[in-house]
């Protein structure tokens, strides 16, 4: 059948009861005037503008991509496509990519060779090494490339010149994931998988925006709401986004007090015995500690924080607490707020409490933001160590070590690794001579721009930066590096629920752009790095020599690869790790024995003070946890540091719409996903609309401490007192020069303690009306979309309608 991707994210529902499998729902879009019988080519890879990870077909006529078509035999998705994917594959085409490299002579980029660009890079590399030392340089890479991409950068940087300073962007919207997941089970690894809707009775998610954030999984969650025996689902989330919509209940607290409103809920639990007692004394530690402190947060407390009435405490704690089959998820909405790791924590202090893991229906998964960002923590390429070992074990380096032929003492671990707002404090007092930035926009995505630019644009700072298309970060830079994107080169991306897809190269990358893997493996070779026995190193100088070396690095870790292959990834769309002997076809849940990756001598972490972020000492570690158990760790609310006062009345949250991913590098250059969310907007509620005297449509400015906003006014049902404003617009394509209109204009230096994952969601702002509007506030809805072919399986009958009838719409949700 036809639907249109744009103005119905979602698609035609297949309902279906709870242990069914999901039915299949195939979707596809092509180039006008290309029909399937005219493709040359299907070539398989998964999806790449969110973190879902959604198998697919990329389309190839006479040598370019010109369509993309969902796999019916993916567990992640059953053919069902993202937006994102049906039209974003058209940025590969664009006329504007950069397709040779670019160095700055005289104040401005100019074209250059690969010869004279990478000669620069190596020249200045040497004179910091020799100068000043490893610490001199420093590593600012992405989500969104591929396990073998982050696995040679990650031995680069940390083996080869022993920098402690290598960090992706997954800091700004999974670092938080990575850290919960420690602090409750020793080490990173998503417990639960995304086949568990098909069996929950109760999906809660928490700051977890999936009809926009992860639109397949999303449908998955309507198709169970739509069929027989729906589960019961539970929102928190200050905005009334389609999740609330479409929920049995919905919390909206107040910005910076999910660990308040969380404590209130596990008070509940406890107070009224929907505790699991034989899982919590078996398998967890922490239980008295954990039960003394959530005892002061009854749900009046926690209301009188939170601004959410008492009794609605009381109904979500029922629901989660009288659960058969619970399912946690978590998302920004608690990673880029205050307390960000206490609070995602308490998420999985529900589960531990209920004794909901390892089994169909029952667990967490913390999500991810990127498609690859699981890829950047396994291989190192976020300042972790590889495989996910831990950096105070002495032992886990000197493996790494071993496997890598190099001297312990080459891999820095005198210190924890260089998160990345740690390595902007560098670069701006000068210590950090030069960073390399990788298939990442930080002049747009990092909090207070101002000062980003002005650290970005200094003159001591040498700045590298690899992309597939002009960025604002590029205009900044000494030397610009083209890159291939997806479906221009081979490599493995592993998403949100350890599936592990195999992207094969379709199509040439255009003009001189080069592979990241070939360009690092380049700069090896020219910087002459060799291992103990005099060997080039890495040794790997393909993408499948690499993803062999990264098996073997992977091997008897959490995230095992070595069952794996390039072969057999052509043969299965999709195998979850760990896969190796014993788990030949993966493993869909962990934990399911009770036992975690927790053991002193094999966890991926120690852990840390939930509040004040400073690290438990190994042996404390060990005298509270010597057998490797689950740990339930609760933490007392404190306040967030930025609140609104008379001057700036408001609460400012910054997110995603459901058409765009990062700084619109790639969807804006697809024209529907362009043309469906043309514009930035800021949503307020009808009540502070009146109180400012503006209406639907109204220029609108937004200040914070750090600067001013203008977009135009969106009414919606965000709870009163809070203002959203979507960060993905930066200035590239902006037609208003004269106006600033990036969110993190007016976002603050702030992170986490535990995470450091910087704070989106907390700013103090002020809101004015400047002016009636030209046009409404731009609408999700309003473009025009081409046709987009839905197949749906014949076993499982037609569509059938929505869960529940809403008003919603999809998008509520130069240098020197």
């Amino acid at each position: 059948m036809i639907r249109d991707g744009i103005a119905d994210p979602w698609g035609a529902r297949t309902p279906y009861a709870p242990g069914q499998r999901w039915p299949v729902r195939v979707d596809s879009h092509l180039t006008d005037g290309i029909a399937e019988q005219d493709v040359d080519a299907w070539v398989r890879a998964a999806a790449i503008l969110h973190s879902n990870g959604d198998g697919l077909d990329i389309a190839v006529k006479d040598g370019r991509v010109v369509g993309v078509r969902g796999r019916a035999d993916d567990h992640v998705n059953r053919g069902r496509l993202d937006p994102k994917d049906l039209f974003g594959w058209q940025a590969n085409n664009s006329p504007d990519r950069l397709t040779a490299p670019l160095v700055r002579r005289d104040g401005r980029l100019a074209e250059s060779t690969w010869d004279e660009a990478m000669s620069l890079i190596v020249k200045r590399s040497k004179e910091l090494l020799d100068d000043r030392g490893p610490s001199s340089i420093g590593f600012y890479t992405s989500g969104q490339l591929f396990a073998e991409e982050y696995y040679t950068l990650s031995a680069i940087a940390h083996g080869a010149i022993g920098t402690n300073h290598l960090d992706g962007n997954t800091r700004l919207c999974t670092a938080t994931a990575a850290a919960a997941l420690k602090e409750s089970f020793g080490c990173d690894g998503q417990p639960a998988c995304y086949d568990d809707v098909d069996h929950a009775d109760v999906i809660a998610l928490f700051g977890h925006n999936a009809a926009e954030t992860q639109v397949v999984l999303w449908d998955r969650i309507l198709d169970r709401l739509a069929g027989p025996t729906p589960p019961a689902l539970l929102c928190v989330d200050p905005r009334r986004t389609p999740v609330a919509q479409a929920a049995t209940l919905h919390l909206a607290p107040l910005p910076g007090t999910n660990v308040a409103l969380m404590n209130g809920i596990l008070h509940e639990l406890i107070a009224n015995d929907w505790v699991d007692h034989d899982y919590v004394d078996a398998h967890t530690v922490g239980y008295d500690d954990f039960a003394e402190l959530v005892a002061d947060y009854p749900p009046e407390r926690a209301a009188r924080i939170c601004d959410v009435p008492a009794e609605q405490i009381r109904s979500a704690a029922r629901l989660l607490g009288r659960a058969d089959r619970l399912l946690c998820t978590v998302l920004q909405g608690f990673y880029q707020s205050h307390q960000a790791t206490a609070a995602a924590v308490q998420v999985n202090n529900l589960v531990l409490l209920r004794g909901m893991l390892g089994r169909p229906g029952a667990g967490v998964l913390q999500m991810n933001g990127q498609p690859t960002a699981e890829n950047t923590r396994e291989c190192g390429a976020d300042g972790d160590l590889t495989g996910f070992r831990n950096w105070a074990n002495d032992d886990h380096v000197a493996e790494l070590a071993g496997l890598w032929n190099l001297d312990v003492s080459q891999i820095p671990h005198f210190a924890p690794p260089t998160h990345l707002m740690q390595m902007l404090r560098y670069a701006e007092n000068g210590t950090l001579g030069m960073l390399w930035v990788s298939a990442t926009n930080p002049a747009v995505s990092l909090p207070e721009l101002r000062r980003v630019r002005s650290i970005l644009g200094q003159d001591r700072l040498f700045l590298v930066v690899q992309d597939a298309f002009p960025t604002e970060t590029t205009e900044l830079a000494d030397v610009v590096l083209p890159a291939a994107i997806w479906g221009e080169k081979t490599g493995v991306a592993t998403n949100a629920d350890r599936t592990v897809h195999l992207n094969d190269k379709a199509v040439e990358p255009p003009g001189q752009a080069r592979a990241d893997l070939d360009i690092w493996l380049d700069y090896a070779r020219r910087m002459e790095f060799r291992d103990r026995d005099g060997r080039p190193f890495p040794p790997w100088h393909d993408a499948e020599s690499a993803f062999e070396a990264w098996k073997r690095a992977s091997a008897g870790r959490p995230c095992d690869y070595s069952g794996l292959s390039y072969a057999k990834l052509r043969e299965v769309s999709g195998v979850r790790w760990p896969c190796n002997e014993d788990h030949p076809d993966g493993v869909d849940r962990l934990y399911a024995d009770g036992t975690f990756f927790a053991r002193p001598d094999y966890c991926e972490s120690y852990g840390r003070d939930l509040v004040t972020g400073a690290p438990t000492e190994p042996v404390e570690y060990r005298a509270a946890n010597p057998d490797g158990k689950a740990m339930l760790k609760a933490a007392q609310y404190v306040e967030r540091h930025e609140k609104p006062d008379p001057d700036h009345p408001f609460v400012l949250i910054t997110g995603r719409t459901v058409y765009h991913f990062h700084t619109r590098t790639k969807t804006g250059r697809a024209p529907q996903l362009r043309d469906a969310a043309p514009q930035p907007w800021l949503e307020m509620s009808a009540h502070d609309a009146e109180r400012i005297g503006a209406v639907e449509g109204d220029v609108v400015e937004v200040r914070t401490a750090r600067g001013a906003v203008q977009a135009a006014l969106r009414v919606s049902a965000i709870r009163d007192g809070v203002v959203f404003l979507p960060f993905h617009y930066g200035y590239w394509d902006t037609d208003d020069p004269g106006h600033d209109r990036a969110a993190n204009e007016l976002t603050p230096t702030d992170w986490d303690p535990v995470s450091k994952q910087p704070i989106f969601k907390t700013a103090a702002a002020a809101v004015q009306r400047v002016k009636a509007g030209d046009r409404p506030a731009p609408a999700p809805t309003t473009a025009a979309a081409a046709p987009v072919t839905t197949e749906i399986s014949p076993t499982h009958g037609g569509p059938s309608a929505g869960v529940r009838e809403d008003d919603g719409t999809p998008g509520s949700g130069g240098r020197r």
